[in-house]
């Protein structure tokens, strides 16, 4: 399946958090600009769809050829034929490419499709049968069998085209990316593009911006790389695609040193390359990297098992920790007054702004939303319940929302305020590969937290530790090592009566 984009751009734009500070007009939106920026975070991916709408139809035929031959007391025989004219229609609906739903395919066209996978398992399951039962059983079973996937199918398709439909116009299965270098090579990879409607081109970036065009083919040029690092489009782009001249060494490793301290995969077309290499890698460009350089390549099989496995654990933690959550509420509008819940911004993945939800431990005139004084021991701001809510760390209990809204993970990084200070410096200067944290969703516990690294980030050692945890985590991420952290996270709180929280 390869989704293509089909956006509906307005007339007159509206701003949204990704516009540039000093570009609000039509001309600085582009041509690819949907009227809404969807995050990387909630991005969904044309293959990993395809797969589930696979099992879906696997599923759904299964179903079908068990109960007719049960119904039908097939014996052997019976059964064997249904299982090959199942199987047949799984193999032609494949071969008739029902998954890819062009962009420009109909759904009559792509119900075609559909109508002709199902024919030829019919034909395959009616030459089966009659060489193995009864001509009897055979208009039975094809009888009740062959109507009832065939309209099964139909409808799950109608549903699923119109589902693809929808993510297009929102943006949602197209990715966006931003280029490095107002080059020939950007300027035919955007022809190819508008074409194509495949990937989303949000800007242009170039060191030698006084000399670059202001837009190439429509897409505008934003400025240099250092207000690449500091733009507020990056949260929504997928992949950085540097195209310099090849000629240009020590241009390339310049700007692959300066673009690696952000989270964004960062890819390489080089400029000047041959016409048919240069070709063939911006025919790849929407699916895998071109010269990969910087980031995790996503793995959406991962991702997927990921988004999965919060949403079970989360629903089942928020039930067992609801009564929980309710005597923390009483106990802390009893003992200060305020609100219940304290609110922060924070980083989260690709370097989102989210809201982080927190039970509120410190009295209400003493609140630091941007953790310029991080906590200490014994700190004066903390209430009597927050310093026992801070200390088994159930005041974090409401991130359970966070995740479930897929803004967190349950196991993951730490997310940190947004502007937060060790001393006098922010923490993010500290360590150059402080981003590379936000490589995935934040998490309410994480490696760093199992081995120590809790709470408050005072010196420039504890930042360091922090992320080199954070990192290590990132790199050996898997379902049973958030299984491991999570079982590991309870011990490690009770026993770990030292950490200032």
């Amino acid at each position: 399946m390869n989704p293509v984009a089909d956006l509906q751009r307005p007339s007159a734009p509206a701003p949204t958090p990704g516009d540039a500070a000093a570009a609000s007009g039509a001309d600085r939106r582009g041509p690819f600009r949907p009227e809404r920026l969807i995050p990387a975070r909630t991005r969904l991916h044309g293959r990993l769809l395809a797969r589930l709408f696979q099992l879906g139809d696997a599923m759904v035929v299964a179903a079908a050829t068990a109960a007719v031959g049960l119904r039908l007391h097939a014996g052997p025989g019976g059964a064997a034929a249904l299982l090959a004219s199942a199987l047949a229609i799984l193999a032609a609906l494949g071969i008739f490419k029902a998954y890819e739903f062009g962009r420009r395919e109909g759904l009559a066209r792509h119900l075609v499709r559909i109508a002709i996978a199902c024919a030829v398992g019919q034909a395959v399951g009616y030459l089966a049968i009659a060489l193995s039962v009864p001509p009897d059983v055979l208009a039975a079973a094809i009888g009740a069998w062959a109507p009832g996937v065939f309209a099964t199918l139909l409808i799950l398709h109608t549903a699923w085209w119109a589902a693809v439909r929808r993510w297009r116009a929102s943006g949602r299965l197209v990715p966006n990316i931003v280029i490095v270098g107002a080059t020939g090579a950007a300027e035919r990879l955007i022809e190819s593009l508008l074409a194509s409607r495949e990937v989303n081109v949000l800007g242009v970036f170039d060191d030698r911006h006084a000399r670059a065009p202001g837009a190439i083919r429509g897409v505008p040029v934003l400025g240099d790389t250092q207000a690449l690092l500091d733009h507020r489009i990056m949260p929504y782009v997928d992949r950085i695609v540097i195209t310099v001249p090849s000629r240009a060494r020590a241009r390339v490793r310049e700007l692959i040193e300066r673009l690696r301290v952000l989270p964004n995969e960062i890819s390489l077309l080089l400029d000047g390359a041959a016409a048919q290499d240069e070709a063939d890698a911006i025919s790849r460009v929407a699916d895998v990297p071109l010269a990969h350089i910087s980031g995790p390549p996503m793995n959406h099989a991962r991702a997927f098992v990921k988004r999965v496995q919060d949403i079970v654990f989360g629903v089942l933690a928020l039930i067992v920790a609801a009564p929980v959550m309710l005597i923390i509420a009483i106990a802390i509008r009893l003992d200060s007054p305020g609100p219940v819940l304290f609110r922060q911004r924070r980083h989260g993945f690709n370097n989102e702004e989210i809201v982080v939800w927190k039970f509120r431990s410190m009295r209400v005139a003493e609140q630091d939303l941007h953790a310029r004084r991080q906590v200490s021991a014994e700190d004066d701001r903390v209430t009597r319940v927050g310093r026992f809510i801070r200390r088994t760390s159930l005041d974090e209990l409401p991130q359970l929302l966070n995740v479930l809204k897929g803004e967190m993970s349950l196991v993951g990084p730490r997310p940190h305020a947004i502007g937060m200070m060790t001393g006098d410096v922010e923490s993010a200067r500290l360590v150059a590969e402080y981003a590379h944290r936000h490589q995935m969703k934040p998490g309410m516990t994480g490696w760093a937290a199992i081995h120590g690294s809790r709470g408050p980030v005072d010196t420039p050692d504890a930042v360091r530790r922090r992320v080199a945890l954070d990192v290590e985590y990132i790199e050996r991420q898997s379902f049973w090592l958030d299984l491991y952290i999570m079982a590991m996270t309870l011990p490690c709180l009770l026993g770990d009566s030292q950490a200032v929280r």
